[in-house]
């Protein structure tokens, strides 16, 4: 038996991106999306309603995504809900600092050890962005033997349905290797 719902935004694995950017003072600032993801093989598509990282990001033509975890939800729920153009402080009351990216003119959220690096390719009158992934960085204590580890990344999901955050689990299968099992 089903039970039917109705028309809900309810996708799952939602992930918690944290959106990184600068302002025309070369301020950061960095707000919480739960609406985005990969778009193509170095794209990533983010729906954005009108922010100041919004205004932002027209302005520099560059962003930063990074993903929460489990040891962020804190400050990364609280840079969601609170936003820059009321409260000037909110990246200092966050305890967010920021490392200028090498390769596009966004901010680098240190306390958030993966971050896609893009530069702005569109952004359409419905806040839909899509950007270009320059460069992918991450802090070499998620890695092992020089790949990204999810275990340690420990990244956290969003789950609509019940307004909550949500730990990954466990590895569960071998990717383009299992299913071949029913060939």
């Amino acid at each position: 038996m089903r039970k039917n719902f109705g028309v809900k935004s309810w996708v799952y694995p939602q992930p918690v991106l944290m959106i990184g950017t600068y302002d025309e003072n070369g301020s950061p600032d960095v707000m919480n999306a739960a609406w985005g993801g990969q778009y193509d093989a170095d794209l990533v598509m983010l729906s954005l309603s009108a922010h100041k990282t919004t205004d932002n990001i027209k302005l520099k033509g560059a962003f930063t995504v990074s993903f929460a975890t489990a040891k962020t939800v804190v400050p990364c729920d609280y840079v969601g809900i609170v936003s820059a153009n009321t409260d000037p402080d909110k990246m200092k009351k966050s305890g967010f600092t920021v490392t200028k990216s090498e390769n596009v003119d966004a901010p680098i959220i240190n306390e958030l050890p993966l971050t896609l690096e893009c530069s702005l390719v569109k952004f359409n009158e419905d806040g839909i962005v899509i950007g270009k992934i320059i460069n992918v960085s991450a802090d070499e204590s998620i890695l092992t033997d020089g790949n990204i580890d999810s275990k340690k990344l420990d990244a956290i999901i969003f789950d609509p349905a019940n307004a909550a955050y949500i730990r990954l689990g466990d590895k569960v299968g071998d990717a383009f290797k299992d299913g071949a099992q029913l060939k």
